[in-house]
């Protein structure tokens, strides 16, 4: 497959450190970044991208073949539009906005300008997270009653990360809190492992050990059509020194327990529960592979590929989206 000209739209610590590398490991390049901050331009430079400061002159690239958006939440909408208007492929972090009526908006440019889009989920392409799916779709578990995560980490007011302000505790750059920020990778996750969404689901929020107005901790309850349960706890008050990324799904036949799989990082450990006789196992998967990488190797061969677009859906994305907004209480 040829190499993918990618070009980033904010150049933020998610982007510098996970996605770009990312790009490289994939076999992709890094063509252009559109920054409004010097700092953040001058980074991008050092890795060899061209630099914006503005969108206009980043969308004039011409060797830019796909966009990943990573600025925060609430300038999701203004870039997808634009990007969607020049007929760019986009792939937008999550959550797909800070408000359900951006998110709407999102999916009608997606729409209107014929866009191959998805939303950045990385944890669907966790190795561990792609075992247990074939796992499931094996019976392995027998019949499927509940899968429980958690989600946690420790996100003071003080947090920064290349320099840059913590605009994830601001309600109106975030559109909220723990929840927004976490729940939908646990929200999509369901998706993915049993191939169908949560359908109802509920919460409780609490702001509780930080010193700032939106949630640093939720607990949501849902149920799938088919009615396995899932629970999801998610924080920014949790020591990051403690365990704090836990995934199980528990059926008739057995459970499977993933530790510490969570995140952007490779890695961790997977275990199978025997149902009958309570024997333990080890489930092997590549404990190398980068659910960064990985996704951005899967965006690109399904935009080369265009039969390999069913797995991404901007009505799927919006229905988490949903999900989130009611789990707030919103309508």
């Amino acid at each position: 497959m040829a190499p993918v000209g990618w070009g980033i739209v904010g150049y933020g610590w998610v982007a510098r450190d996970y996605m770009a590398p990312g790009i490289r490991e994939a076999g992709h390049r890094l063509v252009a970044v559109c920054d409004p901050s010097p700092e953040s331009r001058e980074a991008a430079a050092s890795e060899g991208a061209r630099t914006h400061a503005d969108l206009a002159a980043f969308l004039a690239d011409p060797e830019i073949e796909a966009v990943y958006v990573a600025t925060p939440n609430h300038l999701h909408r203004d870039a997808l539009e634009a990007l969607a208007r020049a007929g760019l492929p986009v792939l937008c972090e999550k959550p797909m906005a800070a408000s359900l009526s951006d998110a709407e908006a999102m999916v009608r440019a997606v729409d209107a300008g014929g866009i191959f889009y998805g939303t950045a989920f990385d944890q669907r392409h966790h190795p561990a997270h792609r075992v247990i799916r074939a796992r499931i779709a094996a019976g392995d578990l027998g019949t499927l009653t509940a899968l429980r995560i958690v989600y946690a980490c420790w996100l003071g007011r003080d947090w920064s990360a290349a320099g840059q302000p913590n605009w994830r505790i601001d309600a109106v750059q975030a559109g909220g809190g723990a929840l927004i920020d976490l729940a939908p990778h646990g929200i999509d996750l369901v998706d993915f492992l049993l191939g169908e969404p949560i359908a109802d689901i509920a919460s409780l929020t609490q702001i509780r050990a930080q010193d700032y107005a939106v949630d640093d901790g939720a607990l949501l309850i849902g149920r799938t059509e088919a009615g396995v349960l899932a629970s999801l706890h998610v924080s920014y008050n949790c020591p990051d020194a403690l365990p704090r990324r836990r995934l199980e799904v528990v059926g008739t036949k057995g459970m499977l327990v993933a530790e510490n799989t969570m995140g952007q990082t490779p890695g961790g450990s997977l275990t199978f529960h025997d149902g009958a006789t309570g024997r333990t196992e080890s489930v092997a998967f590549d404990g190398q592979a980068s659910p960064f990488t990985e996704q951005v190797r899967a965006f690109g061969s399904a935009l080369r590929n265009p039969s390999e677009r069913d797995a991404y859906s901007a009505v799927r994305d919006l229905h988490t989206m949903r999900l989130v907004a009611r789990a707030y209480g919103q309508s």
